[in-house]
């Protein structure tokens, strides 16, 4: 939104004679962007994921990762955390999280409240302890007051999980093209529907994985990103230490996709079409693979052109909110 801003005080400075038409919309911005007042668990959630505070050096928020205009999901292979830290892993999206069993890559945390408090406290991510985190919550005069106002109680971890879990129940998207066509609004192009048809085929098997209203069947797969060496991050094994999850991680969902470059849980590739090159023939990429799925095992054999439909379908998983922002 402060690009929105800049940008439209830009514009209205390099049109002669137009004072009058700055003045008032600078007026009409602000009407717009002053904050609506904090009265729901939701509402708490959303100003405490875009507060700082809740770092240890005051420096990054949740949205710092989790860029809206980029479908919650950030822009690098690893986010920055405090002191300017690397993460081990890609920042996954926020969005669609209501109706997900398991969170994060290896699926360590179990509900969305446990998950919340998890990055607050991770060394290379906010870096603080809970306890501090609640602290200083309670050493606000304005956070007392909306807790006790939302939650009839002070600051605590249980509260402070509840909301950021009432806020990302809310970030639920099914205004897409796919949706549109879904309920017989819209026609697919004819590389859109070659593509949609192509996903659910036999062929691509990729409708094995990525079905349902979220296009994740919620399973960890192995799909050849591990070979002990180059690619050495265990995955799942590393939460359950069972040998059959060595390398396994969950399936994103692929709803505003074309939104969340890079993709991987490493980050590896940079657009969709690497991705579907990838899964075209993984053994391009990786020489010696250890316990990838067997769906993989083979490659496609796509041609140019299915690989290119492929990528148009996927695009129109996009939601419209997010194309009105591009």
């Amino acid at each position: 939104m402060n690009n929105l801003i800049v940008n439209y005080f830009y514009s209205m400075k390099r049109t002669a004679g137009c004072i009058v038409l700055l003045i008032g919309g600078i007026a009409a911005i602000s009407a717009f962007i002053t904050p609506a007042p904090v009265t729901t668990k939701a509402a708490l959630g959303k100003k405490l994921f875009n507060d700082k505070i809740l770092s240890k050096d005051n420096t990054i928020s949740c949205a710092s990762c989790h860029l809206p205009e980029y479908g919650f999901s950030d822009t690098v292979a690893f986010s920055k955390g405090i002191e300017g830290r690397a993460t081990t892993r890609n920042t996954p999206s926020v969005l669609n999280m209501k109706n997900r069993p398991y969170f994060f890559w290896d699926g360590r945390a179990a509900s969305l409240e446990q998950q919340a408090l998890m990055p607050i406290t991770h060394p290379d991510e906010m870096g603080l302890p809970i306890q501090e985190a609640v602290a200083r919550l309670n050493a606000s005069s304005e956070y007392r007051k909306l807790f006790l106002r939302i939650f009839k109680a002070l600051p605590n971890s249980k509260n402070l999980g509840a909301a950021f879990a009432a806020f990302e129940r809310t970030l639920e998207t099914d205004s897409s093209r796919f949706d549109a066509y879904m309920d017989d609004l819209i026609a697919f192009t004819e590389s859109e529907e070659r593509g949609r048809k192509l996903f659910i085929s036999d062929k691509t098997k990729c409708f094995d994985c990525h079905r349902g209203p979220d296009f994740t069947d919620d399973q960890f797969k192995n799909i050849g990103l591990f070979d002990g060496y180059a690619l050495n991050d265990s995955g799942r094994y590393l939460i359950t230490r069972k040998k059959e999850d060595l390398g396994k991680f969950k399936t994103p969902g692929l709803r505003n996709i074309a939104l969340t470059a890079p993709y991987m849980h490493n980050g590896m590739f940079q657009t969709l079409e690497e991705v579907v090159e990838y899964y075209n023939n993984p053994g391009a990429f990786v020489l010696s693979p250890i316990n990838i799925d067997s769906t993989l095992a083979e490659p496609l054999s796509l041609s140019r052109q299915e690989k290119a439909d492929l990528v148009a379908f996927l695009k129109t998983l996009t939601d419209k909110r997010f194309q009105k922002q591009r």
